[in-house]
């Protein structure tokens, strides 16, 4: 077999797994025998890898890099936001580029919607990888009288007072 038609047999089950999410049983099946293949001392691949090298591959090989990138995004906030600002504004989501933080208060709102484009400015230099767009500050949740996953539409707990 020459190298074009192992480049594109290869090609076409990393095409099939992206679209799929799965391998199929010949994949898998030459995927081993590779694995297995004729190893030989002293060959390429035999050297040993340092615990950095092999998570560096782990998380290329598993596409780990943005949800590390979140998790890093999400634990340094009170770096690049500021410690008061952290204390007051608590990170809640980020997709798509948007980052959600919910402040504790209203009046914290306010304030971070009109510091929005410095923390933006941060966020972005110091996360370029993660292209984010918007800073999206929520307001703090306000409190709920609905118990219980499931609730029937109407006054709530004042319908038995007449």
């Amino acid at each position: 077999m020459s190298e074009n038609d192992n480049f594109a047999q290869e090609f076409y089950w990393k095409m099939r797994e992206a679209v799929t999410g799965r391998l199929s049983r010949d994949a898998k099946r030459i995927i081993e025998k590779k694995k297995k293949g004729g190893s030989r001392p002293f060959e390429k691949g035999r050297d040993p890898l340092t615990a950095g090298a092999s998570l560096d591959a782990l998380i290329t090989d598993f596409r780990w890099s943005t949800e590390l990138g979140e998790a890093e995004l999400f634990v340094s906030w009170a770096e690049v936001a500021g410690e008061d600002i952290a204390a007051k504004a608590i990170p809640e989501s980020f997709h798509d580029g948007i980052f959600e933080v919910r402040a504790t208060s209203t009046a914290w709102a306010t304030q971070l919607r009109l510091l929005n484009s410095v923390i933006l400015e941060k966020l972005q230099a110091k996360f370029p990888k993660l292209e984010i767009v918007e800073l999206k500050v929520l307001n703090p949740v306000s409190p709920t009288f609905k118990r219980g996953q499931r609730s029937v539409p109407g006054r709530g707990p004042r319908d038995t007072y007449i």
